[in-house]
């Protein structure tokens, strides 16, 4: 590992690099050094000696890691507060005001609620506070960083995932979200729509009850009405996003599909549903502007719950996951199952609040037991609320 080391932190310097390559970390300073070939150097930095070119060596699972990044639901206001004493985090916040127009840090800390909550604010005040958060990370425990060999985003945190893996700048990255959020923004005005929280048990039957829920929109006249399982949160938790017909009946009907609790979530519209199709060109047209590059560590797909593997894999399916469901529980089993007996890598939730942490413990309890959360407000409150986009 020495090798690793004499290269500035090895793949902890690479990574960084490629990270903070952009004037984000610092706008009025010089860039940072340029780097030719930052897979190249990551590559030989993890070389010890004796090591053939492309051979790794084997690390204890216990000393690695992986990075989590939350989504939509889990902001809060004054999200960001704890993390301004590192300087390259206001620098972070600065470049944001510039990309998208208006003052994120001051509606980031102190509101209002109502617009912090609406998804054209939300997703870029998440995307920037999770990034805030890792910079907080990478001077508290630079070696998560070291030894990360996995990371994923929930919904619109795969952005964030795939900036700190390198695969986007943080410029580029933001502008995707920006346009993103708005284009979801204007769908969701479109159509009464929604997402139902749903928490079933083993015999619960979520196919038959989005029929169902169908069939009975139908009856009142609409439409090509929608109503399927949009998030896979944890063994028997769903979200089912619709039109709000369709949730209501399964709301009055959820003794019949064996639903132990139901709760609508705080959000306009029916996220990763055909109902957010509107908002596929704009950001297909804004992603195919951006150089995107291969990950530097493994990052899994909301998509398909598999690890992207090249930069137009990354551009068609950021695309496809606005209207189709986030495989969160699928991702959570390709991540962590190993052998019996072998050790779980160190899990961080890079963002706010701790609901990636709570669907980990109802997924995998061995691997909640190594997890842990970066604090982004001075007084954080846990809230298991569920994720929505």
């Amino acid at each position: 590992m020495a090798a690793r080391w004499r290269l500035g932190g090895g793949a902890s310097g690479a990574l960084g690099r490629r990270l903070w390559c952009s004037r984000a970390r610092d706008p009025a300073g010089p860039p940072p050094p340029a780097v030719e070939d930052v897979a190249e150097l990551l590559r030989d930095a993890t070389l010890g000696p004796g090591s053939k070119a492309g051979a790794r060596p084997r690390r204890s699972p216990g000393t690695t890691s992986v990075l989590l990044f939350p989504g939509q639901g889990s902001q809060s206001v004054g999200m960001g507060r704890s993390l301004l004493r590192y300087p390259s985090v206001r620098a972070l916040y600065e470049c944001a005001a510039r990309v998208l127009g208006y003052d994120l840090l001051e509606l980031s800390l102190r509101g209002p609620r109502e617009e912090l909550d609406r998804t054209v604010h939300c997703q870029p005040a998440l995307y920037v506070v999770s990034l805030a958060a890792l910079e907080a990370l990478r001077h508290r425990r630079p070696e998560v960083i070291e030894n990360c060999v996995a990371a994923a985003g929930f919904s619109v945190g795969e952005f964030a995932a795939l900036v700190f893996a390198g695969a986007l700048e943080f410029e580029e990255g933001l502008h995707a979200v920006k346009v993103r959020a708005e284009a979801m923004q204007e769908a969701s005005t479109a159509v009464p729509s929604g997402m139902l929280s749903v928490l079933g048990k083993p015999q619960t039957q979520y196919k038959r009850a989005c029929l169902d829920a169908r069939e009975h929109c139908q009856t009142l006249g609409i439409k090509q009405p929608v109503c399927e399982v949009a998030n896979y949160l944890f063994p028997d938790c769903r979200v089912i996003s619709g039109h709000l017909q369709a949730l209501q009946f399964l709301q009055e009907n959820s003794s019949r599909y064996h639903f132990r609790r139901t709760k609508m979530l705080p959000v306009s519209g029916a996220f990763h549903t055909q109902l957010m199709e509107p908002a596929l060109e704009p950001l297909a047209q804004v992603l195919k502007k951006i150089d995107i590059k291969k990950p530097l560590v493994s990052v899994y797909s909301n998509v398909d719950g598999n690890k992207y593997m090249h930069a137009n894999h990354i551009q068609k399916l950021l695309v496809k996951q606005v209207v189709c469901p986030v495989k969160w529980e699928q991702i959570m089993h390709a991540i962590f199952e190993r052998k019996k007996g072998t050790d779980f890598p160190q899990t961080i939730e890079v963002g706010p609040g701790k609901q990636l942490g709570a669907m980990l413990k109802n997924c995998n309890l061995k691997a909640w037991k190594a997890y842990s959360h970066v604090e982004v407000t001075e007084e954080e409150e846990q809230d298991e609320e569920p994720l929505a986009g």
